[in-house]
């Protein structure tokens, strides 16, 4: 599912709402899920999962076309991991 479906079925769903308002609101939350990992904390939606972020240290990597070494620099990536009930839900 892309975020356009997602607004879509939400709306679809709340037809009181209007689908501006729907795409508002996810975009909001997507937006503030960003800005919190962006500063470095942690966001946890119960029954779904937890969203943070992860530093990966500096490291030597290869080139897969010609086998010679780079260096990879270090970086923060995102990290999701699925809450007690996602995982339930999909091992049901």
């Amino acid at each position: 599912m892309i975020k356009s479906e997602l607004i879509a079925n939400i709306a679809q769903a709340n037809p009181h709402l209007y689908q501006r308002d729907v795409e508002r609101i996810v975009n909001t939350i997507f937006d503030e899920i960003s800005n919190a990992l962006a500063q470095g904390n942690r966001v946890e939606l119960r029954g779904f999962g937890a969203f943070s972020v992860k530093h990966r240290p500096a490291r030597a990597g290869r080139n897969p076309r010609t086998g010679e070494a780079v260096s990879v620099d270090s970086k923060t990536v995102p990290f999701f991991k699925a809450g007690k009930e996602m995982r339930e839900r999909l091992n049901a």
